[in-house]
């Protein structure tokens, strides 16, 4: 059987056809072929009443954390929820049948289209009408769950559901999951045909498009649940540069000896090679940084979270000059608000061993396996 994601099998069957749709999307809704979704609904006969667009907008060129105009496309209202509202308003889904969600997600809790999907399943229930997820792969697998869940109290639109910071999932299950747990209508899932738990995005037979400016690689999807959490910190993570997420660095680095540190620490899956670069925006803009460069070598064996945590672990312990928990210049998130709780900045500023928070960290991400497995819609 071929793989087909979620947009390809409601086409196929002709579903909704005659319902006046909202829909959520960017420019990854893509198919086999590369083309858009809205361009593939309309030529099938479907009946769009407006978009409503993610963070970096509706093409994917925004920078992060910059609120995004609502605008016109082909003569259809494209609603921001990213900018004053985060969540459809009761105006823009009124006269709309059924609300489609369309978004291509890399897998991690952090990366907010998983917030903008609850948001919208959420008004979506206010205004009762129905709400579809059209799946899409999890470009990390469907089988690794790794690192915390979010502590009481510190849900936020870059945590937005108590799910692992790499929760194996996709979209769909998610909906799914969220929506039992909340009391909501259970969401339409229009399921993929063909993938399952095991395949990684190459495994699709599909090329990557880069889901939002920063995401240009699946390399970057892999590394991203572990140093994002740099975003917290006086650390680069790479934004400004070719390749963000897989080289981090700053002015005050040794990038010899930060590499040194952590090729000790013989952590699986990667290669670790010392680095200069000059960010042209984001964090220590136009000044040159050394770092590292990490490159993925084993996809299998890469454990991203704990890479993540001992990388911040490693700076602390290297460089009396990083910095966590206040919102560093050039980022937009804290330390705390990317991890979901305290218990990671905490165990930094007391000048903890990373081991007990990791094995802490293990726990839960297996408590959140067990859990989810009610709501799994692929083997």
């Amino acid at each position: 059987m071929g793989f087909l994601v979620g947009l390809e099998v409601m086409v196929s069957t002709g579903l909704h056809k005659n319902e006046r749709l909202g829909l959520v999307t960017n420019h990854s809704g893509l198919d086999a072929h590369l083309d858009q979704n809205l361009d593939i609904l309309r030529k099938n006969g479907y009946r769009i009443g407006c978009l409503f667009a993610p963070e970096h907008g509706l093409y994917g060129d925004h920078p992060d954390g910059l609120s995004v105009p609502s605008r016109q496309h082909d003569e259809l209202q494209v609603h921001s929820l990213y900018g004053d509202r985060t969540s459809p308003s009761p105006e823009s889904i009124a006269g709309l049948d059924r609300l489609v969600f369309d978004i291509q997600d890399i897998g991690c809790r952090y990366y907010t289209y998983m917030s903008t999907m609850l948001l919208s399943m959420e008004a979506a229930a206010k205004a009762g009408i129905p709400f579809t997820v059209l799946d899409r792969p999890n470009p990390l697998g469907g089988l690794a769950v790794e690192g915390n869940l979010p502590s009481p109290g510190h849900l936020s639109f870059v945590c937005g559901a108590n799910v692992a910071i790499r929760h194996g999932m996709t979209l769909g299950e998610i909906a799914r999951m969220v929506a039992s747990e909340k009391g909501l209508p259970e969401p339409e899932i229009v399921r993929m045909e063909g993938w399952r738990r095991h395949m990684y995005w190459e495994d699709t037979g599909r090329p990557w498009v880069p889901t939002s400016p920063a995401a240009s690689t699946t390399e970057m999807a892999f590394l991203y649940p572990g140093t994002c959490l740099l975003e917290g910190t006086n650390v680069s993570e790479g934004r400004g540069t070719a390749t963000p997420f897989t080289t981090v660095g700053a002015p005050w680095i040794d990038g010899r000896k930060l590499a040194s540190t952590l090729r000790a620490l013989d952590l699986p899956g990667v290669l670790i090679r010392p680095t200069f670069f000059t960010p042209s925006s984001g964090k220590h803009e136009g000044t040159q940084c050394q770092g590292v460069q990490f490159h993925v070598v084993d996809r299998h064996k890469l454990a991203p979270v704990e890479l993540g945590v001992r990388l911040l672990f490693a700076l602390r312990d290297t460089f009396p000059e990083f910095r966590v928990r206040e919102r560093p210049p050039g980022s937009h998130y804290s330390l705390d608000l990317l991890s979901g709780g305290t218990a990671l900045s905490e165990a930094l500023l007391a000048g903890a061993s990373p081991d007990s928070l990791l094995a802490t960290w293990q726990k839960e991400a297996r408590e959140f396996d067990d859990k989810r497995q009610q709501y799994l819609l692929y083997r």
